[in-house]
């Protein structure tokens, strides 16, 4: 059984305030709790019979068996699935600091959790393990971003830094990339395999502070070229596309 203050307590995690209070957030599913008890120790999982038959139960420190009645009424989700964790904040320490070999994607300002959960999943997918956010970016703890990760969280380092001082900050031979309307066509430049890839907001791109510090503006182009088309593209859908150019020009 789930008692009343335990059930306050995980709802209460889905408040910010409340997560950076407890150095705690909730993650669900099958796919993401396993993935994340890779890397981690939770405080606390609350699963399905099901779900304890066919995992390590010792994995687990406290757990607590329910239905799916139950489990639904505590879960942020839906359709709960089998499984709910609560986490520790994790140690992203060992984010990269040597630019001159890998690449990186910087966010600035991208608040929708939806779309910072699917950008981890990109990152994870391309092989690249480090994210530096601005500090106006959402919350990767936000059991929104958790959940659109897919797992993805437990492999991807999110740090939150101050992005212009961040910036300034990499040496002067670092390459940094940001996607503009006026930029160069993305499938007609050489493009390195090192450096920083800045990603902007939903509706405003890339602020005018952090973009006057990009010294290699790219442009995804539309099919056919002049053709009366949307506004712009989701930002997730964007990084993937960049993403995507940059790690096949890498294999070339």
């Amino acid at each position: 059984m789930i008692s009343k203050n335990l059930a306050k307590y995980i709802h209460s995690l889905e408040l910010k305030k409340n997560r950076y209070n407890e150095k705690a957030f909730v993650a669900e599913g099958p796919k993401v709790v396993g993935d994340l008890l890779h890397i981690c120790k939770p405080k606390r999982i609350i699963a399905t019979e099901e779900w304890f038959a066919t995992n390590n139960r010792a994995a687990c420190p406290e757990e607590i068996v329910v239905s799916d009645s139950e489990l639904k009424k505590i879960s942020f989700l839906q359709n709960p699935q089998k499984v709910l964790g609560i986490f520790p904040f994790i140690d992203n320490s060992n984010a990269t600091t040597d630019f001159s070999r890998q690449l990186c994607l910087a966010l600035d300002g991208v608040q929708d959790p939806g779309n910072l959960g699917t950008i981890i999943r990109i990152a994870d997918w391309f092989g690249i393990t480090n994210i530096f956010c601005s500090n106006d970016t959402a919350d990767i703890y936000n059991p929104k971003v958790v959940q659109a990760t897919m797992g993805s969280i437990a492999r991807v380092n999110v740090v939150y830094t101050d992005m212009c001082t961040f910036i300034d900050s990499l040496p002067d031979n670092t390459p940094v990339y940001g996607t503009f309307l006026d930029g160069k066509n993305i499938y007609k430049q050489p493009l390195t395999r090192n450096g920083i890839i800045v990603m902007g907001n939903e509706g405003k791109g890339i602020s005018d502070k952090v973009a006057a510090k990009i010294n290699r503006r790219l442009f995804i182009p539309n099919y056919p070229e002049g053709r009366p088309t949307a506004e712009s593209l989701n930002v997730a859908i964007a990084t993937a596309i960049t993403c995507a150019e940059f790690q096949r020009q890498a294999s070339l």
